[in-house]
């Protein structure tokens, strides 16, 4: 019995062990999609400023919403991970792996934490009123993104680093 109980022991905590490195692989790959995202922003906001440089400021901005709403995610994905891992779908393509909604955001800027106070921010955003130079900011990023060549390299950086992203496997 007691070789039993030794032997049951050692299972379990071999599973926990597995039950920990896969969850910081799912960390790691999701972190490295935030990443790849926040960085595709930053080089879409430094490519329109780049041609219509009236638009620093709306695309500072935009920037600004993008990081918090992003940045929200990887620290929701995080939390949930290791607290509710049913909440983040990571049997699907990572760009899906989490759902907040409206009411989920809201609920989440109540917390107290680090979480809370991401949630708050991206909550704001989402409240607040567009910025006066909105419409002319969307315009530029159709225009910029309707020339492929003026994107290639920000764009195939991208690509790239969501096909790594894709590579990664955690089971």
């Amino acid at each position: 019995m007691k070789k039993w109980l030794t032997a049951a022991a050692l299972i379990s905590t071999s599973f926990g062990a597995m039950s920990a490195d896969a969850t910081q692989c799912y960390t790691n790959k999701y972190d490295a999609y935030i990443d790849a995202s926040i960085q595709w922003y930053q080089d879409l906001a430094q490519m329109t400023t780049s041609e219509y440089p009236e638009l620093d400021e709306v695309s500072q901005w935009f920037l600004e919403g993008r990081k918090h709403h992003f940045e929200l995610n990887r620290e929701a994905v995080h939390y949930y991970l290791s607290n509710e891992p049913a909440k983040v779908a990571t049997e699907q393509s990572v760009e899906t792996w989490l759902q907040l909604e409206q009411q989920d955001v809201k609920t989440l800027s109540q917390r107290n934490d680090k979480l809370g106070q991401m949630a708050a921010k991206s909550f704001a955003d989402r409240q607040a009123a567009p910025h006066p130079q909105n419409y002319e900011l969307r315009s530029a990023f159709a225009d910029l993104l309707s020339h492929p060549k003026k994107i290639e390299t920000a764009l195939n950086r991208y690509n790239q680093s969501i096909q790594k992203v894709e590579t990664i496997d955690c089971k």
